[in-house]
């Protein structure tokens, strides 16, 4: 009999919860806005609803919880830079107890990573790095098979890579960084306007950013494939994903980096929480 898994993925913008079987089907799902403010169990109090409102819930395993970093590893405290609310807060702890089953938790993009490489547009692949673009920028990053993890379980958070020596401030203290530059947060600050009002140039200049932190990550880590999702580079489409291949083109002229591609992610928006269910699972 197929087993199920609750996954859960908490974003800076929107909480999603869903139910995934382990040939990762996703078999329903339900969202609602992230509580804005600084009550941590609103927060929470919101995330558990929406899993306790799913149908297939009760046939459950396990959880599987993607979020924005830092976090520790596993997903015992997390501190998502866009989620001001929780700064050192219990996931895993508060999720098992919450729903009396094991729960296992990485970065969100770490679990896109893994669930790209699963039934996505990375299947196969050995090697690529998954990105989301979003409310913030996350990454994770799949080399010779294995997800890295780095020594705090963070590795992969390329929205910190530096983009723009004199760019704008981020929200981790220094300046430029890709996520200060392209995420949705940034570019409501920069541009004045919501990023789904982005005018041609506010695109090409995001697809471009997102191009360069691809380049850098693909010259030294001799990776072919970036697999991209999250509102931002979804919604801004063909245009984004051009402006980020040209930049790349551009920038891995190395021979062995040079004809790395930049793609959509396969699974599209469900990418996260499918991702958060394969955590589980692999854990499983």
């Amino acid at each position: 009999m197929p087993a199920t898994v609750i996954a859960v993925d908490i974003g800076g913008t929107k909480l999603a919860a869903g139910t995934v079987r382990d040939d990762g089907t996703l078999l329903e799902r339900l969202d609602a806005p992230t509580p804005a403010g600084s009550d941590a169990e609103l927060l929470f109090g919101t995330l558990t609803a929406l899993m306790d409102s799913l149908q297939l819930a009760g046939d459950a395993v396990a959880v599987g919880a993607g979020c924005g970093g830092p976090m520790t590893r596993g997903g015992e405290t997390v501190s998502p830079l866009n989620i001001p609310a929780w700064r050192g807060f219990p996931l895993r702890g508060r999720l098992a107890a919450h729903t009396s089953l094991p729960v296992w938790a990485d970065n969100d993009a770490k679990a896109l990573a893994v669930g790209e490489g699963w039934v996505g547009a990375a299947r196969d692949h050995r090697n690529f790095m998954a990105m989301v673009v979003s409310t913030g920028v996350g990454g994770g990053i799949v080399l010779d098979g294995h997800l890295l993890d780095g020594a705090g379980a963070n590795a992969g958070h390329v929205g910190h890579i530096m983009v723009d020596p004199d760019g704008h401030e981020c929200a981790c203290g220094a300046r430029g960084c890709l996520e200060a530059e392209a995420s949705g947060t940034a570019i409501r600050s920069i541009t004045g306007r919501a990023p789904a009002d982005a005018d041609a140039a506010t695109i090409e200049r995001t697809g471009t950013m997102v191009g360069r932190g691809i380049a850098a990550v693909a010259n030294l880590l001799d990776l072919p494939l970036a697999v991209v999702a999250g509102s931002v580079a979804l919604g801004y489409g063909n245009a984004f994903f051009e402006a980020a291949q040209r930049e790349i083109d551009a920038r891995c002229r190395i021979e062995f980096s040079r004809g790395t591609r930049v793609v959509p992610a396969g699974l599209g928006a469900n990418g996260p929480l499918i991702g958060a269910a394969r955590v589980a699972f692999n854990a499983l």
